[in-house]
């Protein structure tokens, strides 16, 4: 062999050997790393990936290790049955190399995702988020070595992907900064109250639609979703010309920015950009990046902050939002875990290009609470009518974490639900309404009873009178004689006031079923 000849050789080799040893690493998941939190008391899946066939071992803390081997696509998977909360600890994996994960805490995990108020984080800067209420006192306090984060990064996909971006980090106000404010809170609640590590994991992205965020086959299973595949599929023949509108409407909307600015005018919304094979709001896109990935880690429950993308399709919602906790819980083959959420606020809704029915969208959402383990925090009294991104996320993360202390962790004597309607009765000219959830009594907060409409057989509402009455609230109207419909806080920008003592207020509500054509858009 002459010596050009085994130079070649030679490198073939090396390169061979270096990628023999690659393959033969042990890799983990973003997830499996330093500064996570393993879900307490649970059998706590360990995964990653390495050479078919290989042996791996893993070791945590001073618990027994387990071994597993790697099946014939790489992949290897062991459980750890954890123990109470504590920590720190170390763990190392070892196969044909060793890995060391440090800063480990045994504790709650939750996952934190949904649109942009879910997204919002506590004092990030930009144009569509100004921060909190109080956003430079919050962060100064947000100092809880023990609450850590994991963010996952934004990404779309196709196909079911088995590993995401991210990486856990303590909270601090450096990282909480950009963290979910409603997480954050909602998290900073249950640290006070049960004084242990906390883990959240961030999947949000402002914008986008339930569909987007559940399994394609979920979606192709039932033909009451059969527009949505639709209507992506032409979206994607139609996309190429799409584009070039899209192009055209941006500088149209720079050009009246620019405009509105010289006018000292509010701009006007920008365009959203069309649908594509990759746009964040086609179908299954974020569930494949950004939730699958996910489903081998032990968590405790879900929150969830998402609604006003799907507005326009009340009546659909009403399927799609539920469909989308079985599809989750059926995935995460860990039950029916906790899965508790926010209501959408009142907004008004005057500048946006398509039309908005959020009371059937509140409603969609208030069915819900019929699945086991769920739990609605309503935001009728926290909104801000001229901002779809209110900012007093300090009470809803409090809302929902009075849902999981009394729920999940079993603390009584905690009301965590202000008035759900139950039933009501007709009595000559008047409604009188029931209710759960009324903690120790009604009230109307700041003034009189507003926000009831009441109708007769001709379903035409008007405004109507309402009182309180014990446990119940009394509703008429000297223009209605003879009524048979009540609805409450049934408006965009609905500002209603029924409360119950505890300061948690009413949930929008219809004694009715009366359809509405127009909120029926597929």
């Amino acid at each position: 062999m002459n010596t050009k000849t085994f130079g070649s050789f030679l490198i073939v080799f090396l390169c061979l050997t270096i990628s023999a040893v690659c393959f033969a690493d042990i890799k983990l998941p973003a997830l499996i790393s330093d500064n996570m939190v393993l879900q307490q008391d649970s059998n706590a899946p360990i995964w990653g990936w390495a050479e078919p066939g290989e042996q791996i071992k893993v070791t945590l803390g001073d618990l027994l290790p387990v071994e597993t081997i790697a099946d014939r696509t790489g992949k290897w998977l062991v459980k750890i049955k954890t123990p109470k909360a504590g920590g720190p600890y170390e763990m190392i994996i070892r196969g044909k190399n060793i890995l060391l994960v440090k800063n480990i805490m045994f504790g709650e995990v939750w996952v934190c995702s949904g649109q942009s108020n879910m997204e919002m984080p506590i004092a990030y800067r930009a144009i569509h988020f100004t921060g909190i209420l109080n956003c430079e006192k919050e962060i100064f306090k947000t100092n809880y070595p023990q609450i850590r984060f994991f963010k996952v990064e934004k990404k779309t996909a196709q196909s079911v992907q088995d590993d995401c971006c991210g990486s856990w980090s303590q909270c601090a106000p450096a990282t909480a900064a950009d963290f979910s404010a409603v997480a954050y809170f909602f998290c900073s609640d249950l640290y006070k109250k049960l004084n242990v590590p906390i883990g959240l994991i961030q999947s949000a992205w402002g914008g986008t639609s339930v569909e987007s965020w559940m399994k394609k086959q979920v979606l192709e299973s039932d033909p009451n979703f059969e527009p949505i595949l639709k209507h992506f599929d032409e979206a994607v023949i139609n996309y190429p010309q799409a584009v070039q509108e899209y192009l055209q409407k941006m500088k149209e909307w720079k050009d009246a920015c620019t405009q509105a600015r010289a006018q000292k005018q509010k701009p006007p919304m920008e365009p959203f950009p069309p649908l594509g094979p990759m746009y964040y709001r086609a179908p299954s896109v974020l569930y494949n990046a950004m939730i699958a990935p996910l489903l081998s880690y032990g968590i405790r429950g879900v929150i969830w902050y998402q609604g006003e993308s799907n507005a326009e399709r009340p009546y659909q919602y009403r399927k799609l939002f539920p469909a989308m906790v079985k599809n989750w819980r059926d995935d995460w083959g860990q039950g029916d875990f906790p899965f508790y959420y926010v209501q959408i606020a009142p907004f008004s809704y005057k500048n946006w290009s398509r039309p908005i029915y959020t009371p059937e969208l509140r409603e969609a959402q208030l069915m819900v609470l019929s699945l086991p383990n769920t739990g609605m925090a309503v935001t009728m009294d926290i909104g801000d009518v001229n901002d779809v991104h209110p900012k007093n996320k300090q009470e809803v993360g409090r809302r929902l974490a009075l849902w999981a202390l009394a729920k999940t962790y079993g603390q009584t004597g905690i009301v965590y639900s202000g008035p759900i309607y139950k039933s009501m009765k007709i009595e000559g000219n008047k409604i009188c309404l029931y209710f759960d959830h009324i903690g120790s009594g009604l009230m109307a907060k700041d003034g009189p009873l507003r926000g009831f409409i009441v109708a007769g057989e001709d379903k035409n509402f008007v405004d109507a009178k309402a009182i309180v009455d014990g446990n119940t609230v009394v509703v008429s109207s000297d223009k209605i004689q003879n009524p048979v419909a009540v609805r409450y806080g049934w408006r965009n920008a609905a500002q209603p006031n029924l409360f119950n003592k505890e300061g948690l207020p009413a949930s929008p509500f219809r004694t009715d079923d009366w359809f509405n054509p127009d909120a029926d858009r597929k």
